[in-house]
């Protein structure tokens, strides 16, 4: 999600409920990651409030104050993880400390539906455009489950789109993709199949190199709310 969910949009849960849809089942289990926030107590507490009212059995993993012997064992057996928004240099760095990023790998591999906002959607990818550190807009390596770049907030942060062309310009990130706020970008076995969102007029994009310049290609979103009327 390039923004969206129930942090930022807690009386629209059409995102939320659509990931929760993929599992098939009328309870999935759902893990959050809030790493990125550096497990920022209001952050579980709004996630389990959200996970509740739709429907969903939550529960989540603290790497900061970490009261789960088996980590694994825990993130494996969830239909959802869940990963939230915040610092991706410093959430990267405690996956690899604590292994998670390999145990997310094995996830993956087994089905287990990966979703997440900001930090939570540039983690998947080869690359992405992050904000960590503290007054620039940087190219940051990530986990790499995805192919390509990959930049959230493109609409809902005014620096993001020209950082995102600036950086790839420059040779230091790969062509990718870009989202919205409120747009969900669905991947089925590293297959981009499907663009929903949450807004009516939100967009992601194809973003490459076109000789010395940088080209955009707008994708359209199934939006996920009512069709307006008249």
């Amino acid at each position: 999600m390039g923004g969206g969910g129930f942090s930022m949009e807690p009386e629209n849960p059409l995102l939320d409920r659509y990931v929760l849809g993929l599992t098939g089942k009328d309870r999935p289990k759902v893990c959050f990651l809030p790493t990125a926030s550096g497990d920022a107590e209001g952050y579980i507490v709004n996630f389990y409030r959200a996970m509740v009212r739709l429907g969903a059995e939550p529960t989540h993993l603290s790497l900061l104050r970490p009261t789960e012997r088996d980590m694994a064992g825990l993130l494996l057996s969830q239909d959802v993880i869940y990963v939230g928004g915040g610092n991706t240099k410093n959430m990267l760095a405690l996956w690899r400390a604590w292994g998670i990023d390999e145990v997310l790998r094995t996830a993956w591999e087994r089905g287990v539906i990966l979703t997440g906002l900001s930090a939570g959607s540039i983690c998947w990818f080869e690359e992405g455009v992050t904000d960590s550190v503290p007054g620039e807009l940087s190219a940051l390596k990530a986990l790499g489950f995805l192919k390509g770049s990959h930049c959230p907030h493109y609409d809902g942060e005014k620096e993001r789109r020209p950082a995102y062309h600036r950086l790839r310009t420059a040779g230091a990130l790969g062509d990718g993709i870009a989202a919205d706020d409120g747009v969900g970008l669905h991947y089925v076995e590293g297959e981009l199949v499907k663009v929903v969102s949450s807004r009516p007029h939100a967009r992601a994009y194809r973003v490459f190199a076109d000789g010395d310049t940088v080209r955009e290609e707008a994708i359209v979103p199934q939006y996920l709310g009512a069709a307006p009327q008249g």
